[in-house]
């Protein structure tokens, strides 16, 4: 018999709830190996057999660029719980081998893991925004911005920009610099340096055997897709209209992580391949429980099932959702703020 949660029932209390997460933090060894050895090594194979196909049908062997990215997108997740040190239980095994797949996933380890850490510890405060998240405005920044700096946040939140261009230059650029931390000490330039040199090593190894065209026909369209996907799936665990923001003085960290953070209801295998990344309101909540013990959590915690819940529909339907309105307490459209402006204020 399943254990019941003790606020079954009853709406989700975030404080008493995060007591209760304790439980579900033991990494298992053998488990979290298993998952790495599923994922690294189908994604090594998949590789060999597009280069195979480069010469032999390369639109064929493209096709299989897809799971690629799916298993390099799996990769990162698990760097990602590396760096909440729930991966593993010793801190040196999840560090080590966060900055392994580091190289695969052109993400500093050490890096990534402060400016993340830091997403953790603001994520929905209106007075900390800029270190791990998305820009968002409010409604009434946006209208007290100039027409030019108008087009510019529209610019960057259009989904061209947005899933396309900006993971690009995400990846493949800006994690080259410690961005956002390069005032803070040398941790963050041994971070950044040592994984650019790595990833320069494992390149050079690559184009050495297979030759230069053939390393990136295969691998640059692997990685522009799993850069695509990764933004996505960042984007929609806080980027939906019943999220949460608040000012210093309201906001609260347990009520952030719950009701700011989404329920990303996926299929069964863009699960596998997410890592469970998308039951984000529990993570946020309890970051140190391993990816493949969420499930465990929803299962004993049917109350949480329907929190910030988004299906593949409602996602969609949430990338115009562009600006937070203090005021109606959620995400609205560009358009919905030009029908609410004042009568002496026009939005670009």
């Amino acid at each position: 018999m399943l254990e019941q949660s003790p606020i079954a029932g009853a709406a989700p209390d975030s404080r008493r709830l995060m007591k209760g997460l304790a439980r579900y933090r033991a990494p298992s060894s053998m488990r979290s190996l298993f998952e790495l050895a599923t994922t690294i090594v189908p994604f090594l194979l998949i590789w060999v057999l597009i280069w195979a196909a480069v010469d032999a049908g390369y639109w064929i062997g493209l096709l299989l660029a897809v799971p690629a990215a799916g298993f390099l997108v799996r990769l990162f997740l698990i760097q990602h719980d590396c760096g909440h040190g729930s991966f593993f239980s010793h801190r040196l095994t999840n560090d080590w081998v966060g900055r392994v797949l580091g190289v695969l996933t052109l993400t500093p380890y050490d890096y990534w893991r402060h400016s993340h850490a830091l997403h953790h510890a603001t994520s929905g405060n209106l007075d900390h925004r800029g270190i791990g998240d998305i820009d968002t405005l409010t409604v009434d920044e946006f209208r007290a911005r100039t027409p030019w700096r108008q087009r510019l946040y529209r610019l960057y939140r259009h989904p061209i920009v947005m899933f396309g261009i900006g993971p690009a230059y995400l990846f493949v650029l800006r994690h080259r610099l410690p961005m956002g931390l390069m005032r803070k000490g040398w941790r963050p330039w041994v971070s950044a340096m040592a994984t650019n040199a790595a990833i320069a090593l494992l390149a050079w190894a690559a184009i050495w055997l297979v030759g230069l065209v053939p390393f990136l026909l295969v691998h640059l369209p692997i990685t522009l897709l799993a850069a695509a996907i990764g933004v996505w799936l960042f984007y929609v665990q806080h980027q939906f209209e019943e999220t949460l923001w608040d000012h210093d003085g309201d906001w609260k960290f347990h009520e952030a992580a719950l009701r700011g953070s989404s329920h990303y209801d996926l299929p069964p295998i863009l699960r596998w391949f997410t890592a469970n990344i998308g039951v984000h309101h529990v993570h946020h909540l309890s970051s140190r429980i391993p990816y493949y013990r969420l499930p465990e959590v929803l299962r004993d915690h049917p109350e949480l099932r329907d929190v910030g819940r988004l299906t593949l529909l409602d996602s969609l339907r949430s990338v115009r959702l562009v600006l937070w309105d203090e005021k109606k307490r959620r995400l609205v459209s560009f358009r919905e703020a030009l029908q609410t402006a004042p009568a002496n204020t026009q939005p670009a």
